[in-house]
């Protein structure tokens, strides 16, 4: 049996076709399998990703619940700032006033030292006379 240069040709062919198929076969056999290890690797991830979003939901919640519990004492306290610092404000003004009152008013301080002077008398005659007894 002879075979003619086109017929070797035609055989050479059809086996590298067959190992073109052959080879295809097994290379998408090896992606299915690949495929599948993925699948599985993602279906992973996303239940976990799914339990910590729950996890986070959770914690947000409680985060917003405790900041709703302190937010009153959060106003509370800038209140009692705004208190205070109107306290500040008008205890500079009348610190201011009773200067300026005390420097318009000479009188005012010589009274006061009148009134200091007799009553430091006072009490030296008191003293004495504790004395005596």
């Amino acid at each position: 049996m002879t075979f003619t240069g086109g017929q070797i040709a035609g055989l050479i062919a059809a086996i590298a076709f067959l190992l073109l198929v052959l080879f295809i076969g097994t290379f998408l056999l090896r992606m299915t399998k690949s495929l599948g290890v993925i699948t599985k690797d993602v279906d992973q991830i996303s239940r976990e990703a799914e339990e910590i979003m729950a996890s986070a939901n959770e914690l947000l919640l409680d985060v917003n619940g405790k900041v709703k519990t302190i937010d009153p004492a959060f106003t509370a306290i800038a209140d009692l700032g705004t208190s205070v610092s109107d306290l500040n404000t008008a205890t500079r003004n009348l610190t201011a006033r009773v200067g300026n009152g005390a420097k318009k008013a000479p009188g005012v301080s010589l009274a006061a030292k009148v009134s200091k002077s007799a009553m430091d008398r006072y009490k030296s005659r008191k003293a004495d006379k504790a004395d005596k007894e």
